[in-house]
């Protein structure tokens, strides 16, 4: 099989030349497909948006040289490709031109959908895609706190304030139940069941779990919804658990911008994700003993591998102990 980037024809362009704007047959297609995956396949609304730059940026280059986007054949996108290695490599390249490993797989899938969907539909014979490949990827290990760590940073926030305290529930609520920033920012008040300490989620793909909170979040939401909520949302009625302080929905940048604050007060100076807590989670519980398909349901993964570059973590954590501790290490 072929490297995706290889043997590009002599027409690939040294420079990334592209239309100012999406014909309009190109724009009404690309949201036929994107509209289908949302609804068939509920692929999160993050992964539609990539994908729609993705493939507009491609039939941008694809129109001054007057081909469909429906159309391009596998010559095409691999002058595409290889146009745009090329532009990636030049020197001050700027943001839509960059090219790196992980833009290529996302691109990949992109036009695997999108032409595969055509090919259902009865729209094309063949698929165009059919002899790329995607480059290799490393799997980077997730970042995570140690123990002192996460109690530092749950700390962080003053109680004492409405903010504070609403902030402390959603750190304590995220570390606790293992939570994605986008299930975290999104739950609704039916959600969350203090009583039995339980918590209703629909993650990717619109897959629902239910996953345990313990009782120190427990504890936390219900002082947050006693006394700071209410001052927050003032006269706005909304079913949001979290909010800010114009009593609107908290959003993932919003509670990113939290947690890297509570961060530098908690004086962790590593490089964190927006998954911190989640990873930590994870980190923790294997650490202690949970049986790896526990993690896996905790998380919401559909796929034990995904789970899995966890147990890396913790070796690399044991190593490291051993190292430090053991007399021989």
């Amino acid at each position: 099989m072929k490297d995706m980037t290889s043997e590009p024809s002599p027409a690939a362009a040294s420079v990334l030349t592209l239309a100012p704007t999406v014909t309009q047959e190109d724009a009404a297609g690309i949201e036929r497909v994107l509209d289908a995956l949302w609804v068939e396949r509920g692929v999160s609304r993050n992964t539609l948006e990539s994908y729609r730059s993705d493939l507009s940026l491609l039939a941008r280059w694809l129109a001054p040289r007057g081909i469909e986007l429906a159309q391009a054949g596998e010559s095409d996108l691999r002058d595409y490709l290889a146009a745009r290695g090329q532009a990636h490599a030049a020197a001050g390249a700027s943001r839509e031109r960059r090219f790196s490993p992980g833009s290529q797989a996302r691109l990949l899938s992109a036009l695997r959908r999108y032409y595969r969907f055509l090919i259902r539909d009865g729209l094309r014979g063949d698929d165009p895609t059919a002899r790329l490949r995607s480059p290799r990827l490393p799997r980077p290990l997730p970042k995570y706190l140690d123990g002192p760590q996460v109690d530092r940073l749950l700390e962080a926030p003053d109680t004492g304030t409405t903010l504070g305290l609403r902030d402390r529930a959603m750190l304590e609520l995220m570390y606790a139940s293992g939570l994605r920033v986008s299930e975290l920012v999104g739950l609704r008040h039916h959600q969350v069941q203090l009583d039995r300490g339980l918590v209703q989620l629909v993650g990717k793909g619109g897959k629902e779990r239910i996953v345990p909170m313990g009782e120190p979040a427990q504890d936390w939401i219900d002082r947050y919804l006693h006394r700071s909520r209410p001052e927050l949302a003032g006269n706005v009625r909304s079913d949001d658990l979290f909010i800010t302080a114009r009593g609107e929905a908290m959003g993932r940048n919003n509670f990113w911008h939290i947690i890297k604050r509570y961060a530098r007060a908690a004086g962790i100076t590593s490089t964190l994700s927006p998954h911190t807590l989640r990873h930590a989670f994870a980190t923790h519980l294997l650490e202690h003993g949970a049986d790896l398909r526990v993690v896996q349901t905790l998380l919401g993964h559909s796929d034990l591998s995904t789970t899995q570059i966890y147990t890396h973590v913790t070796r690399t954590r044991l190593r490291e102990l051993h190292a430090r501790h053991h007399p021989r290490g």
